[in-house]
This record gives structure tokens, sequence and C-alpha cells, in this order.
């Protein structure tokens, strides 16, 4: 059996294990080791590159990156930022057709200027949007519709989990990673307020349970004043997070530290944070870092087996020989991440792909930076698709039995908005320039 048959046979098992509940990291690792045992024929040579690739891993600086923009997420979420964001953006849309769609939108994108999960930005919506969109006639399907679509801002528009992760996988700056993402967060931001407008004026029945609206009581109007408060905060923490990386006063590390000092220092002044729930905040984000670290150590694990195997070369010769251009190598690539995401999560997904894709992406001269962006909006349209679509799943447990809306429905809601993504993600991929334009 040839090196090249060994990674490939991998690449077939490791869907197969995966699908079968086998945890992603086990997966990965399981299969570099005996990888590399069939392809040199020792075990302890694979024993010695898993050593010396978890080394490898662990003195990254990402393993402090993350953490830091996980605490920060969550901190947010308990300082109830999202709903302020969200209340603000419902009086400034309140006059447009589809103005709660529109302000969900909008919170969703500022949301995710400060978390960067978009998980989160699901939890923290169906619990603040959906109820007040209800309340003012909208139909159940677009409520969830709206806050499962837009909730995959928050891992576009930086800081971004997924980036962070891309960048560690492709050694890639995060800092210019976070820069490409701003257009095109913004762009899908728009693309998903457009549609709404559309669909509320031309499809009513879609969006509205009767086919006028309730108009917003004057009594649920804030004052200007009250305004201002709830969106000092918001401003303050977005501008020193980005701002000092855009500006060059501290890198992507120390931004992340930053943000949770500031996240913190809000969540206490708000009264919001005791000391029972900021261990669970603590606990949370240990959790969380450990999986994705456990994840990273063992993609790097993987990416060697198969650079040993030479499969990234047997592609590119492969493809020469098939006369496969960029258009065909990114149609193939982007059909392949959107039918992943049918079947497992985000990280996963970019863990499986990169190590293969990436060797052949740089032969062809593309700019990993773009590539990054195109591949976070791919990968990101699964949390919107069945059967796993994470995203709506979250949103069904968090409304639990407060709103009667199965699962089906939920994934009907979010359809305009897959297909939206779709579309933008065609934009990308058709004119680099949008993601590169401010790396100018």
């Amino acid at each position: 059996m040839s090196n090249v048959s060994i990674a490939l046979g991998s690449l077939v098992l490791m869907l197969v294990l995966i699908y079968a509940g086998l945890h992603v990291a086990i997966t990965l690792g399981l299969l570099s080791f005996v990888g590399v045992w069939l392809i040199r024929g020792d075990g302890q040579i694979a024993a010695n590159l898993l050593a010396q690739a978890v080394n490898d891993s662990i003195s990254s600086h990402i393993f402090g990156v993350v953490p830091l923009f996980v605490l920060t997420g969550f901190l947010v979420a308990y300082a109830d930022v999202g709903k302020d964001a969200f209340e603000v953006a419902n009086q400034a849309f309140r006059r447009i057709r589809g103005g709660l769609g529109v302000a969900t939108v909008a919170a969703n994108a500022v949301f995710a200027a400060i978390t960067g999960i978009s998980i989160a930005s699901a939890a923290v919506f169906s619990r603040v949007a959906v109820p007040q969109m209800l309340r003012f006639g909208y139909q159940p399907k677009f409520a969830v519709g709206v806050v499962a679509g837009s909730s995959v801002l928050g891992m576009l528009i930086p800081p971004s989990l997924l980036m962070i992760l891309y960048g560690f996988l492709a050694d890639q700056s995060v800092g210019d990673l976070f820069t490409a993402g701003i257009v095109p967060g913004l762009v899908l931001a728009l693309a998903f307020s457009v549609v709404i407008v559309l669909m509320a004026w031309f499809r009513p029945s879609m969006v509205y349970v009767d086919a006028k609206p309730r108009d917003i009581a004057f009594e649920d109007l804030m004052p200007l004043r009250e305004m201002a408060l709830k969106i000092i905060p918001i401003v303050l923490l977005i501008g020193s997070v980005l701002g000092g990386i855009y500006a060059g006063f501290f890198t992507a590390t120390e931004a992340g530290a930053v943000g949770a000092l500031m996240a913190l220092v809000i969540a206490l002044l708000r009264r919001k944070l005791t000391l029972k729930s900021f261990w669970g905040v603590l606990t949370e984000t240990g959790h969380v870092t450990v999986s994705v670290s456990f994840l990273i150590i063992c993609a790097n694990i993987y990416t060697r087996m198969l650079a040993m195997s030479g499969t990234p070369q047997a592609m590119v010769e492969w493809m020469a020989a098939a006369g496969f251009g960029v258009a065909m190598f990114m149609l193939v690539y982007v059909i392949v991440v959107l039918l992943l995401g049918t079947i497992i999560d985000s990280s996963s997904i970019l863990l499986i792909v990169l190590p293969l894709m990436l060797p052949i992406a740089q032969q062809f001269g593309l700019n990993l930076i773009w590539f990054g962006v195109v591949t976070v909006v791919a990968v990101e349209i699964g949390l919107l698709t069945p059967p796993f679509g994470l995203s709506v799943y979250v949103i069904k447990s968090t409304l639990g039995r407060t709103v009667d809306i199965s699962l089906g429905d939920i994934f009907r809601g979010t359809f305009p908005f897959t297909l939206t993504m779709t579309a933008v993600l065609g934009l990308l991929i058709a004119f680099p320039g949008i993601s590169l334009v401010l790396l100018k």
C-alpha cells in the first residue's frame, strides 16, 4: 500500500469514526499515529512524532489567545451587553418594515465584534430577540430564522475564534485575518438586512402573523440618555480591543487580555456577576479552551502525517494533470466544506480539510488571508444546514418549551439566510478585493 493510499484511507476512516460518535481530536490523534506507523513501519517513530507535535503546539501563542477571547465572550454575555445592543438597535430601526429583524442582525453584528463565538450569539438572542418579535406579531419561523442566520456573524466579524484557529493552522497573522473579516462581515450583515426588508414588503406572510404588523408602543421607547448609557460600554469595549489591534498598540493576545479586563469591569459595575457566577464563567472558559487546544494539538499531528505521506503534493500533481485551475479547485473545496458542514461542527471541518487543502492553495498562489475568509464563511453555512446545524440546536435548546416550534420549522426559517450566505460566499470568491481592501 502506498503512502498516499494510507493518507487518503485515513480521511475516509476519519469521517466514518466521527459520524459514529468518536471525538474529533481522538480520531485525528489515533489515525495520525497509525498512519505514521504504517508509513515508516516503526511505532517508536510515530510515538516520537506525536510527542514533538504536542510540544510544538503547546509552545504556540494561540494557547494565550483562545482563553482570553472566550473569557471575554462569557463575561459580556453575563453583563447583558447583547440585550443592550438589541434594545438600542430596536430603537434605531423601529420605523423600518421588518425592523425587529434588522435590529436583531445589527445587534448580532455588534455582539460579534465583542465575543467572536456564534453559538454564544445564538443563545443570547434566542432569549432576547425571539420573545420581542413574537410579541409584535412576527412569525415564529421567521424570528428564530433571523437569530440563527445572524448568529453566524460571530465567527466572521472579528474577533473570531475560527479565524484564530485558521491563523494557527495556516501560519497566518491573526491581526490580518481580523482586519480581512471586517468588510465581508458588514457585507453579510447588510445582505441579511436587505433580505429581511424585501421579505417584509413582498412576502409579508413569511414575516408577520397578520397582514399589518404591530407598532412598537410609545412606552417601549427609551430616552436618549438611557440609550447612551447602554451603548457607551459597547463602544468602549469594541474600540479598545479592535482599535488597539488595528492601531498597532498591542497584539491579538494582548487585545484578548484587555477585552477580558474591560468585560469584567462592565459586569462588576452592573452588578451582574457574583462569586458563584464568576467561578462558572472561569470553568466554562476552561472547558472551551481545553477542547479547542486538544483539537489544535491533534490537528498538528495529522498535518505532519499528511506531509510525511506526500499526499498534498500528489493532489497538486493530480489536479494539474486533470487540468484543474483555481476556479475548479475553489469550487471543489467549497462543495467539500459545505457537505462536511451538514454532519460535523465548524472547528472539526477546519481541522480535517485545511491540512490537505492549504498546500494546494499555496501551489496555486492563492492569498491565504482571503482563502481564510472564504473558508470561514463556507464553514459557517454549516451552522444552519440540516441535519447537524449547531446554531439551530442551540436555539431550540435555549427556547425550551417557551416557544412551541419544531427543529424542522427552525431549519425552514433559516433557509433564506442560508441562501443569502451562499450568495455572499460567491461574491467573496469572485472579488477577493472585498476581503483584502483594508490590508492594502
